[in-house]
C-alpha cells in the first residue's frame, strides 16, 4: 500500500519478507505470552507467584539473573538464524547490507521438531499465507495490547 515493493529489487523484498515472518512470529508469541501471563498471574509456580500486574510490566519483575538468562537464550537463537539465512558480511558487497543467502526461503530455518511442514508444494505455499496473515494480526494486537496497558495501565484480562 505504501509502494515499498515498487521501488524494490527481488533481494530487498526477500529481506522485507524474512522481517514480516519473523515480527509476525514474535507477535504471535507476544499476543499469547500477555494472555497466559496475566491469566496465570498470583497462581505460577514461576518465581513464587509474586509478579503480578499489567503484562508490561512483567519483565520488570523478573528477579535478577533470569533477565541476561532470557537475553542469552534470544541472543543464541537469533545468532543461529544469522548463520543459516544471511551471507558473511565479508562474503558480501558494502552496498548489499544484510544479504539474504539465494538458497534461504525467508524464515525457514529448517525448525520442524513436529514435521508439519508440508511436502506438496501447494500445501506450503497455503500454510505460509497462513502464517504471515496470522503474523500480520498478531502484530497489530500485540500493539493494541501494549498500548491499551501502557495507556490506563490495566492488564487486558
Amino acid at each position: 500500500p505504501l509502494g515499498f515493493a515498487e521501488k524494490a529489487d527481488e533481494k530487498t523484498l526477500k529481506r522485507y519478507r524474512e522481517a514480516e515472518v519473523t515480527h509476525g512470529r514474535v507477535a504471535m508469541l507476544a499476543a499469547v505470552g500477555f494472555l497466559v501471563g496475566e491469566a496465570v498471574e498470583g497462581s505460577s509456580f514461576l518465581f513464587d507467584a509474586q509478579i503480578t500486574g499489567p503484562a508490561i510490566t512483567h519483565f520488570l519483575q523478573v528477579p535478577d539473573g533470569w533477565d541476561a538468562l532470557i537475553v542469552g537464550f534470544i541472543a543464541a537463537a537469533e545468532t543461529q538464524r544469522v548463520q543459516i539465512g544471511w551471507v558473511d558480511p565479508k562474503d558480501a558487497s558494502y552496498d548489499q547490507p544484510g544479504l539474504l543467502k539465494d538458497d534461504y526461503y525467508p524464515g525457514d530455518i529448517g525448525f520442524d521438531p513436529l514435521g508439519i511442514k508440508p511436502e506438496d508444494p501447494e500445501e506450503l505455499n497455503l500454510m505460509i499465507t497462513k502464517e504471515l496473515q496470522n503474523g500480520r494480526l498478531a502484530m497489530l494486537a500485540a500493539a493494541g495490547f501494549l498500548a491499551q496497558e501502557a495507556v490506563d495501565g490495566k492488564g487486558i484480562l
